[in-house]
């Protein structure tokens, strides 16, 4: 019993180094992409072209992924950097649960994995975009994601306002504290913008106001420092933060996996809803990153049906205990609980009916 139990053991201990070695690249790329949107973009920009309509806010959301290829380790980052700097709830929401499945780096991978059956990767990509979309624009009924969100995130968010357009967001303004937005202070009219400081043509003057003028190299040096230093502060704050919330999802991942019996879950792979039952814990349990879980699947190809195979891929990716860990680092225990029972719900339906119609 005791060299069974060492062995156990041992196989989680491997299992938890190898989900870490898998994960940790990915989480630093999410930290180096929410470092970028802080000091390189103009929220109020971002903010002024989103769709004002939540469900194409949240459709939009969705379709960033493409634009940052991060899996459901770095998704996270870029997901609360986005809500910081106000981007609307849906928006934020839809790129956090579809991002680790809509970014050409999974599609290619799923795409070589199931190069014979390319209605896996087409069905993938659609039902993971219906499903983000859906809870994104679910979760724009919440007038105030305060409530939602831990306190320090709460606290972080600008402020609404709700009497705000476009052309205010566009049009340079004295800056509050209590906006968004990176603000250099102790210059010349007080706190100023970042934004509008690293531009090459403007410098401030003793009266307060901006004229357009070259901008002396002591002024550039200023500011680049003090954009190098903010990325740097922010970058080793979300991954002193998220780092430690991953080790733990790894670990608690590994010891259930390790202690999942694998024979049961096979047995049920061939029933219409139990595969799929079966595939959507497997799919939280493993918490294999988005990027390598099609091969994951592909195993599992010859016993278990179409429909479950893609509740593994889209479902996955969304909701798994490491994904969870590091969601309760932006929400609330309940907002997480709102994410497991649509997104489970939601994949379920699409993937069952796959299973009825598809064969």
């Amino acid at each position: 019993m005791q060299p069974a139990l060492t062995n156990q053991l041992n196989n989680a201990f491997t299992l938890f180094l190898s989900l870490l070695v898998e994960a940790i690249p990915f989480l630093l790329l999410g930290v180096l992409f929410s470092g970028v949107l802080l000091g390189f973009v103009d929220e109020r920009k971002l903010i002024a072209r989103i769709p004002r309509n939540p469900l194409l806010g949240a459709l939009a959301g969705s379709l960033v992924g493409f634009l940052f290829p991060v899996c459901e380790c770095g998704n996270v980052p870029v997901a609360r950097r986005l809500l910081i700097q106000g981007v609307p709830a849906p928006v934020a929401i839809g790129f956090l649960l579809a991002a680790p499945t809509i970014n050409p780096i999974v599609i290619w991978a799923t795409w070589t994995a199931f190069r014979d059956q390319p209605e896996i990767v087409v069905l993938r990509v659609v039902f993971s975009l219906i499903t983000a979309t859906i809870i994104g624009w679910v979760f724009s009924t919440q007038k105030d994601l305060r409530p939602l969100l831990q306190p320090a995130i709460a606290r972080a968010l600008p402020l609404p306002k709700p009497d705000s357009s476009e052309t205010q967001l566009l049009t340079p303004e004295t800056p509050s504290l209590l906006q968004s937005g990176t603000f250099i202070l102790g210059m010349p009219g007080g706190a100023v913008p970042i934004e509008s400081l690293l531009q090459d043509n403007w410098k401030p003057l003793q009266t307060g106001k901006t004229e357009k003028t070259s901008k002396p190299s002591s002024l550039f040096h200023r500011l680049s420092k003090e954009r190098l230093g903010l990325l740097l502060d922010s970058m080793v704050q979300e991954l002193r933060e998220l780092g430690g919330v991953l080790v733990v999802g790894s670990a608690i991942a590994a010891i259930v996996q390790v202690g999942t019996p694998r024979e049961l879950i096979l047995n049920l792979g061939q029933s219409p809803v139990s595969s799929i039952l079966a595939m959507l814990l497997l799919a939280a349990v493993v918490s294999i990153c988005s990027t390598v879980d099609a091969f994951f699947a592909l195993s599992f190809a010859a016993t278990f049906t179409s429909g479950s195979l893609l509740a593994f891929l889209v479902f996955g990716p969304m909701i798994d205990i490491k994904g969870i860990g590091l969601m309760l680092s932006i929400f609330k225990a309940r907002a997480v609980i709102y994410f497991m029972v649509l997104a489970a719900q939601l994949t379920f339906l699409m993937t069952l009916g796959v299973n009825l119609y598809l064969g």
